[in-house]
């Protein structure tokens, strides 16, 4: 499990890492602009590069300059999800990406938002993100550029990175109920 972070500034908003997180979401629309404009695949392919990077930078950049906020927690895996899902959106569109993932990836986000902010709202209760939920995040990008890039000499491959992306969100989502579970235990008990 990552190491939690700790809230070093709790109430800003306006820090280096967090505009980094905001970039990665607006990212999504060059990106889909790139797919959508053949002879541009390289360009895409340094696009999707810079968003996946700036997940790492944004919550190093944090860390560092001790700007680690409730606006960074919240805005970071927003960032994440509004990029990916206009993506998704966009090649299950043209028929590029089983929509059925796309749809999967919505819902599971959806109710994981939705836990953790009646958790906000009821307590003092901030998610924290799970290695299976980064592993699933980077294995997500993989098959994301796996079909809109095909290996032909590897079929299998999108299949494969599809699959684990799958199971890793499943074991994330779990691990998330989980989490929401033992905190309304202990939520129920204080008020109790």
């Amino acid at each position: 499990m990552p190491k939690k972070l700790k809230i070093t500034n709790p109430t800003k908003i306006a820090t280096l890492a967090n505009f980094i997180s905001l970039c990665r979401a607006l990212l999504s629309i060059p990106i889909i602009y790139t797919l959508n404009n053949p002879g541009m695949e390289a360009v895409t392919f340094l696009l999707i590069l810079l968003a996946t990077l700036s997940d790492a930078l944004d919550g190093w950049v944090a860390r560092k300059s001790n700007a680690v906020t409730y606006f960074g927690k919240w805005i970071d895996p927003m960032a994440d999800f509004i990029c990916v899902v206009s993506v998704l959106g966009y090649l299950s569109l043209i028929g590029s990406f089983p929509g059925w993932f796309l749809i999967f990836y919505v819902i599971r986000h959806f109710i994981i938002s939705i836990s953790a902010i009646y958790f906000l709202n009821n307590s003092n209760f901030i998610l924290s993100a799970n290695w299976w939920g980064k592993w699933s995040a980077g294995i997500t990008v993989f098959a994301i550029i796996l079909y809109i890039w095909p290996w032909n000499a590897f079929p299998w491959l999108q299949e494969l990175a599809l699959t684990s992306s799958t199971f890793l969100l499943l074991v994330s989502w779990f691990i998330y109920t989980k989490t929401f579970f033992l905190e309304y235990r202990k939520l129920k008990n204080l008020n109790n």
